[in-house]
């Protein structure tokens, strides 16, 4: 099979993105039963959005001659459970930088609405209650960032004008950059006690799942906040549920684990706790940023270029 006659599994309607190549046959699959043409064409799959992981990979089983994956988000565990029944040599690719302004900004809001008790104000709005009193500001406050990505480094981006006392930048192994270090995750131990406000952008890898658990949440400050816009997995519900249930720490989170969280889960009425339903990236930004993605990463595909952001090759 040549690329001239190879089928691209797309989520979005080919007229609507400009810029692609006329070089393949453009097959529109959103996770609908029915598959829009033979698996067997496809070269290159474009994953459907905010898709269960058992729609995500019902195709892969039936592509043998497969050779990009391309996922919109920038995590891939979503897909990694069928990636063992492909061929070597297929790439995933994420979106890097596709969800990036989009969650940074919905992170802020969550860090400000949670410190300002907007919450609180919300419902007193419901009840005609009047709720003043005095209410944290960001500003002076120490800020600590786990996975210092793209999206971490917009986060900080966002943090700046608000003159927090400090910013810590933490990633899976120490760099130094042009805003100062960047410590490694076995320096939390030390830097945990020190923030006022800890905000979770890492990916959900082995190493992360279950990273903020009994010991990371343990070590953080009285009346800290956990802020999670990462993947529900990194962090422990049994063990934060303990710490925002004896009032000791807060929270505000855009995923949970369980997800989506079900009727009666004791976190939509723990204390001190904020939920957004995993709406990071699902934002009027997203569209136009994936649909530019995948223009350029086609283009690259059909003159036979490496395609970018790729996360692994199968085996």
């Amino acid at each position: 099979m040549t690329a001239k006659t190879a089928d691209v599994w797309l989520p979005f309607p080919a007229e609507e993105i400009e810029g692609l190549p006329d070089t393949f046959r453009y097959r529109l699959w959103d996770g609908e039963d029915a598959f829009p043409a033979d698996p067997a064409d496809c070269l290159f799959y474009v994953t459907p959005y905010m898709k269960s992981p058992e729609v995500t990979v019902r195709p892969l089983a039936a592509m043998p001659n497969l050779r990009v994956v391309q996922t919109l988000t920038a995590g891939i565990d979503h897909v990694l459970g069928g990636l063992g029944d492909l061929h070597p040599g297929v790439r995933l690719c994420n979106a890097a930088g596709v969800h990036t302004a989009s969650t940074a900004e919905l992170a802020l809001a969550l860090v400000l609405a949670s410190l300002r008790g907007i919450p609180r104000m919300v419902r007193g709005q419901d009840r005609e209650e009047w709720h003043g009193g005095f209410y944290e500001a960001l500003a002076d406050k120490s800020v600590l960032i786990v996975g210092y990505g793209s999206i971490g480094a917009a986060v900080e981006d966002r943090l700046t004008p608000f003159e927090c006392g400090r910013i810590a930048r933490v990633a899976r192994s120490a760099r130094d950059n042009a805003r100062g270090p960047v410590h490694a995750l076995a320096d939390l131990p030390e830097l945990l006690p020190q923030a006022d406000v800890v905000i979770l952008t890492t990916p959900l890898t082995d190493a992360t799942r279950g990273l903020a658990g009994a010991a990371f949440l343990g070590r953080m400050k009285d009346g800290a906040l956990l802020v999670n816009v990462a993947r529900g997995p990194v962090v422990d519900t049994k063990s934060l549920l303990a710490e925002v249930e004896s009032g000791r720490l807060r929270a505000a989170l855009d995923v949970t684990d369980p997800e989506p969280l079900p009727a009666g889960h004791p976190l939509w009425h723990a204390p001190n706790v904020l939920i957004t339903p995993h709406v990071g990236g699902s934002s009027s930004a997203f569209e136009p940023r994936a649909k530019r993605l995948l223009a350029r990463q086609l283009t690259r595909f059909a003159a036979g270029e490496p395609v970018e952001h790729t996360v692994l090759i199968t085996e």
